[in-house]
């Protein structure tokens, strides 16, 4: 990651924490929720179910969240709308 700010490149990543260690943007699902029903697909199958018969499940709640100090360093303006919809915006 130092090598993208010294390069001032944005990044973007899949998951929050690169972001609030100096990343640009991040989208990705909430890896608490993932683990919660992770947890929750367990404790099925292990009362009876076979996993086949169990419904796939995917992610539903996804996070945005942007590093206002990077974008300053990197000279990028972000859109108030962008801001208006991220659910954590680091300053």
């Amino acid at each position: 990651m130092s090598l993208a700010i010294d390069a001032r490149l944005p990044t973007v990543y899949g998951y929050q924490g690169p972001t609030q260690s100096g990343g640009l943007i991040s989208y990705g699902p909430n890896y608490t929720d993932l683990f919660r029903g992770a947890a929750d697909y367990v404790d099925k199958i292990l009362r009876g179910p076979k996993p086949a018969d169990l419904p796939i499940q995917q992610p539903t709640k996804f996070e945005l969240v942007i590093n206002l100090k990077s974008a300053n360093t990197l000279g990028i303006k972000i859109p108030l709308t962008l801001l208006a919809r991220a659910d954590e915006v680091i300053e």
